[in-house]
């Protein structure tokens, strides 16, 4: 699937066309809201994601501009100004969802796949499993063995992308990339460090472990 990306900080554009990359979508790039509103009406795309404060012309404009010309592709707001006014204009304009920044790439991706999903009229999971281990999306609760985990909300963003990616082996640079802010500085320990509190609260208690750790290569849950 195609989306179109129009945004003008080069480091976030960079950030989220690799990501989606990694995650098999084919990306189109304008780093303004003229150049993405061309691009909008003159090649396909699946949907679109939009950053506010653009150059040429503002985010709130292009999407205006795309529902005049009949794009019905669904539209992600995409802006560092998280106010109640900029988001119901950001709905009001023709958006289907709004994403304040900063943000991590797997929230990103997520709020992407369910809009292709409701645009595709497909009813969206809401838990996910792995053996005797169960994330609830909805209520954010996460369960093994019938027992409740109590999970900090980084922790459970690096959970539901193991678990989302189970089987697959996933590097310290991808779980930043998809994890953690885009503006994370990847030279710490951070990774290993949540990793180790992850499997205190995952697989110590439990006979069974399934986070693995891939010398060389990253994390695995299987």
């Amino acid at each position: 699937m195609k989306i179109l990306l129009i945004e003008d900080d080069a480091k976030t554009a960079d950030f989220i066309v690799k990501g989606l990359q990694q995650a098999g979508f084919t990306t189109l790039h304008a780093a303004d809201g003229a150049a993405g509103l061309e691009k909008a009406k003159t090649e396909e795309f699946d949907l679109a994601v939009v950053d506010i404060m653009l150059p040429e012309m503002d985010g709130f404009t292009v999407i205006e501009k795309m529902r005049a010309a009949k794009l019905r592709q669904p539209v992600l707001v995409l802006s560092a100004r998280d106010s109640v006014d900029d988001k119901v204009r950001g709905l009001q304009t023709g958006g289907d969802d709004y994403l304040a920044k900063p943000f991590s790439f797997s929230e990103l991706l997520a709020r992407i796949q369910a809009l292709l999903r409701r645009m595709r009229g497909t009813a969206e999971p809401t838990v996910l499993t792995i053996a005797d281990l169960s994330i609830d999306l909805l209520s954010r609760r996460v369960t093994r063995g019938g027992q409740v985990i109590d999970i900090q909300p980084l922790e459970y963003s690096l959970l539901e992308y193991l678990v989302r990616n189970s089987g697959r082996v996933v590097s310290k640079n991808m779980i930043i990339e998809n994890v953690w802010e885009y503006n994370f500085d990847p030279q710490t320990n951070i990774v290993e460090a949540r990793m180790c509190k992850l499997r205190d609260k995952i697989d110590k208690p439990f006979e069974r472990k399934l986070i693995r750790t891939v010398r060389g290569f990253g994390y695995v849950l299987e």
